[in-house]
């Protein structure tokens, strides 16, 4: 069976057929699904299905782009959002800086918060960094971060960026940027990374793997990065599927029912 770690299946991408595509997920061998919440809205709908589909769980959290509309009253709404019991980290958190906003100080401010939210609910986080490798592991270090755990989600740096996280005893999320001819600084990190730290996420509807790149993506494509990830470290795929499966519920801390 396949873990998949990050995906936005309450996305309006998936408005038409949302229903029949999760029902479909483990007919492509997909067994849990962890839908991850970025907004004070998609924090409420990732719950909404939680409660309706029993191998989807939730990360629920802030993105950094978001951050601008975060004040006391939404983040004490968030902090008893994570108390739900299918709530398996707080995310996606952290630092985005390809846009210019919102203000870097807005994003780092909530990073931080959210970051000592998942200390005091004893919760993984789910990191998103993106242009701002330097400011993330900053940040990380100033508030321990190695006493919280998690993942870095989508990841996008160099092997050298990935030792930092490694060493803070981090995850490292692998998605379909992956399969692309272009990737050749994350192949590398890939070929880096132990077996034992990497999970596989899709990111959906985003970020699809060849050959779907641009298009929609979902869970079922799973398979093709799990083929490279094979390929890089020259294993087989279903070794690749077994490792990660088992990574997965370390990183979200579950138990492993069948």
């Amino acid at each position: 069976m396949i873990f998949e770690t990050h995906a936005h299946y309450d996305d309006e991408a998936f408005t038409e057929d949302r229903d029949s595509l999760l029902k479909t997920l483990s007919e492509n061998g997909i067994g849990r699904v962890v839908n991850v919440g970025a907004s004070p809205e998609s924090c409420q709908t990732t719950i909404e299905l939680m409660e309706k589909y029993d191998f989807v769980y939730g990360a629920l959290g802030i993105h950094p782009s978001e951050t601008a509309a975060l004040d006391e009253a939404l983040f004490a709404g968030l902090r008893e959002q994570c108390r739900h019991e299918k709530c398996v980290a707080v995310g996606e958190i952290g630092l985005d800086y390809y846009w210019q906003e919102p203000e870097r100080e807005i994003q780092k401010k909530w990073f931080v918060r959210q970051l000592q939210l998942a200390k005091e609910l004893h919760l993984p986080v789910v990191i998103h960094s993106r242009d701002a490798a330097m400011d993330t592991i900053e940040i990380m270090r100033a508030e321990h971060a190695e006493e919280i755990g998690g993942v870095v989600h989508c990841f996008s740096y160099t092997k050298e960026t990935a030792e930092i996280f490694l060493k803070m005893g981090f995850y490292i999320g692998i998605g379909g940027v992956v399969t692309f001819k272009n990737a050749k600084k994350l192949k590398e990190a890939v070929e880096y990374i132990p077996m034992e730290r990497i999970v596989v996420e899709t990111d959906s509807p985003y970020l699809a793997p060849e050959p779907n790149r641009g298009k929609r993506n979902d869970s079922s494509k799973l398979p093709l990065v799990i083929n490279e990830i094979a390929r890089i470290k020259q294993l087989l795929p279903e070794q690749v599927e077994e490792i990660t499966w088992q990574n997965a519920f370390q990183l979200y801390r579950m138990e492993k029912v069948y």
